[in-house]
């Protein structure tokens, strides 16, 4: 017969896999309290900072536990050693590692071994292609490890059927856009965190700092059309002071 516990039972539990995050920014946007096993999930459109992202989310792991990179999709190419340079990992270099496992069976086979660290990028969802009965079979047979599955996007979305199933049952889900990653985690933290991953690129892809002269042509056009009478000076009046708070806001 199966278990069944009370209340007191069940908020008395203590997992072993919780890691409090000391860092108050890292905190506020995953929560205080990570646990280190399930999965999580981070998606997003080529070339708006995923890899980046992804690296620096391992590094902060690493400082946490041992961690394994599987660059499935772009394997040792120049641009993810040039990504994984560019990562600032010398201080955590003793506890992450690349393997290069060749499919699917290997992969599974290095997770039986004591050796092989429990949290796991695997870099990408779709190259290494699992299906949603296949990723749920991963899960139970290796409930204590932590799952990072990166994923393509198609729009604003994991790409595919099983990708997207994945997202509903992540407990960490992250969405790269524009060089921000937008995090729903269910650890805790802001329920609209995000985090930007390269400030230049974010502000240039959000608009922040754009160039406000277009403003200018335009109150000055707002003004002769008051002077040759086509629109009200109280309703051109509106439309630089909707205009000046727009400037404010960004």
């Amino acid at each position: 017969m199966s278990k069944v516990l009370k209340h007191h039972g069940v908020i008395a539990i203590k997992s072993k896999y919780d890691e409090p995050l000391n860092d108050a920014k890292s905190a506020e946007i995953y929560g205080e309290t990570i646990e280190l096993r399930g999965t999580w999930i981070v998606w997003g459109n080529s070339g708006n900072g995923k890899t980046r992202y992804c690296l620096g989310l391992a590094r902060q792991l690493a400082m946490l536990k041992k961690v394994a990179y599987w660059s499935l999709e772009e394997k040792l190419k120049t641009s993810f050693v040039r990504a994984v340079r560019g990562s600032n990992m010398q201080d955590v270099a003793t506890n992450i590692r690349f393997p290069q496992w060749k499919n699917e069976a290997e992969f599974r086979n290095a997770l039986k071994s004591s050796k092989t660290p429990r949290i796991i990028f695997i870099d990408s969802y779709q190259y290494l292609g699992l299906t949603k009965r296949e990723y749920i079979s991963l899960k139970e047979e290796f409930p204590n490890h932590l799952f990072v599955f990166v994923s393509h996007a198609e729009g604003k979305h994991p790409e595919g059927r099983a990708a997207k199933f994945v997202r509903y049952d992540a407990d960490m889900k992250i969405r790269v856009e524009g060089y921000k990653a937008f995090i729903v985690s269910r650890h805790g933290g802001s329920p609209d965190a995000e985090y930007v991953i390269w400030p230049e690129g974010a502000a240039k892809y959000w608009g922040v700092g754009q160039d406000f002269k277009w403003m200018d042509k335009a109150k000055k056009w707002l003004t002769e059309q008051v002077v040759d009478g086509n629109i009200e000076e109280e309703e051109a009046e509106h439309l630089c002071s909707l205009m000046d708070m727009t400037k404010e806001i960004a």
